[in-house]
């Protein structure tokens, strides 16, 4: 069975396959590779080829780039005077030879393709910063709705363009609009103001063979009703610290798909640990619609040693979990 069949049988809850993906989706922190640099891995790659090389799937993914503001936005004014400078509609021809590459590898290596977009969330807040943006849902929703409108045009206009050249296995909304309680935002302000851009673009992915997921930090589990009316199928990372509970997540949405999960902060411990929070995920793996993986980037107080004992036994519960 080829990477790109497992990888779309299992997000579309389908167990008839030989194991789960072994997927790292988050890669790893700068001052992880540099530690394991001096712990014998080699230096002549990205980190996006150390998938490979560490003997995980092949995975790769594009950020779509925007331009960022010169100034921060404090209105309609100082957002017209910046607009040209954050919507490159040109951007999917400037990243062409990429996406050919890329397309290249999915056919001749079986890759797996996604690509993420900055969300309805994510995009404000990086124009205003996080204080000026939490209070511009209450003081300037005009400001609000016409930066997510110009947005969603863009987004509309991108995902034409990107599908023509290849064909993504999902795609994630970068937010980051949850923490560790639980969502930054309330149920009516999600629903005025970022509802009406998901339900624009989200059929466009799908209608493309795209499963569309959502990439938020923290505590996502009150708000995944909201991203389900929005046409979010699934998420990532589900970070275990925060107290997100896949078991939970599947049995009350059993039909929504989970990337994650795994307690990046137990590696450190050694194999006992590291098999002890298999033991705890895999009923779940078991049930279709979750790929297990680190639920952040793996942080440096983890080994190579370590990290190869759990490449290892991913291997092991993946090829569990389809039995």
């Amino acid at each position: 069975m080829t990477n790109r069949e497992r990888f779309r049988r299992v997000l579309s809850h389908n167990m008839d396959i030989d194991r789960l993906p072994m997927i790292e989706w988050a890669g790893w922190w700068d001052k992880t590779i540099t530690r394991w640099l001096g712990e014998g891995l080699r230096s002549d790659m990205d980190w996006q080829a150390y998938r490979e090389y560490l003997g995980l799937d092949m995975l790769r993914q594009v950020w779509i780039p925007m331009g960022g503001p010169t100034e921060a936005v404090t209105g309609i004014d100082s957002y017209l005077r910046q607009r040209d400078r954050f919507y490159n509609y040109n951007v999917i021809e400037d990243i062409a030879p990429t996406l050919r590459v890329l397309k290249k590898m999915q056919e001749e290596n079986d890759c797996v393709f996604w690509f993420t977009l900055s969300g309805y969330f994510w995009f404000p807040r990086g124009l205003m910063g996080i204080e000026r943006h939490l209070y511009c849902f209450y003081d300037d929703p005009e400001l609000m709705h016409m930066i997510n409108n110009d947005l969603c045009n863009w987004q509309a206009a991108v995902i034409d363009r990107l599908c023509d050249i290849i064909s993504p296995e999902f795609m994630t909304f970068g937010e980051d609009m949850s923490y560790n309680h639980g969502p930054m935002l309330s149920r009516d302000t999600f629903n005025e103001f970022l509802l009406p851009y998901y339900k624009r673009v989200a059929p466009m992915l799908k209608d493309r063979g795209v499963k569309v997921m959502v990439d938020t930090d923290g505590d996502l589990t009150r708000m995944i009703p909201w991203l389900i009316e929005a046409g979010i199928e699934g998420a990532l990372p589900l970070e275990r610290q925060a107290g997100v509970d896949a078991a939970d997540i599947r049995k009350n949405f059993p039909e929504f798909f989970i990337i994650g999960h795994y307690d990046k902060m137990v590696m450190k411990f050694g194999e006992n640990a590291m098999r002890a929070e298999f033991e705890r995920l895999l009923p779940t793996m078991r049930k279709g619609g979750f790929i297990p993986s680190v639920d952040h980037q793996t942080p440096p107080d983890v080994s190579l040693e370590n990290y190869r004992v759990y490449v290892d036994l991913l291997r092991e519960y993946t090829k569990r979990a389809a039995e």
